[in-house]
């Protein structure tokens, strides 16, 4: 049965990846994963080289701040989308959005797509509408 993970574990996988990156230690695929995309958000550093900070912090619209674990876990699923082909056809609208913008701002695009979809699932209390999803993306060629 698959387990959920915390909010804590999750913030700790993220900083516990940062840290064996930068010991130069081993990294399992996902460690290697998160770490690539640290390296590509230097304005989180701070956060994940101090992790009881990260275990703490609250990211709110009120606060003016965005939550870069949310951030960087929208990239992972986006990446995971692109190389599972699901919603079937998103690999190529993918590779199309990144023709046009470059692979991080592709993804920075995307990720607004899929935060509609989410909000919207959750909004209705369904799942997320996977074509609606795919048609945005598309849109963003």
């Amino acid at each position: 049965m698959y387990e959920t993970a915390s909010r804590e574990q999750l913030r700790r996988m993220y900083a516990e990846a940062w840290r064996k990156h930068r010991a130069g230690e081993a990294l399992e695929p996902l460690e290697r994963q998160i770490a690539e995309l640290v390296a590509e958000h230097p304005e989180y550093l701070p956060l994940l080289e101090d992790p009881e900070a990260a275990l703490g912090a609250e990211f709110t619209p009120e606060g003016g701040q965005s939550n870069p674990f949310l951030h960087m876990g929208m990239h992972l699923a986006i990446r995971e989308q692109a190389g599972t082909d699901r919603p079937a056809g998103f690999t190529e609208a993918y590779r199309n959005v990144v023709r046009r913008l470059g692979a991080h701002e592709a993804e920075h695009a995307i990720m607004e797509c899929l935060g509609t979809a989410l909000w919207e699932a959750q909004r209705g209390g369904r799942m997320p509408d996977e074509q609606a999803y795919l048609e945005c993306v598309r849109r963003l060629t």
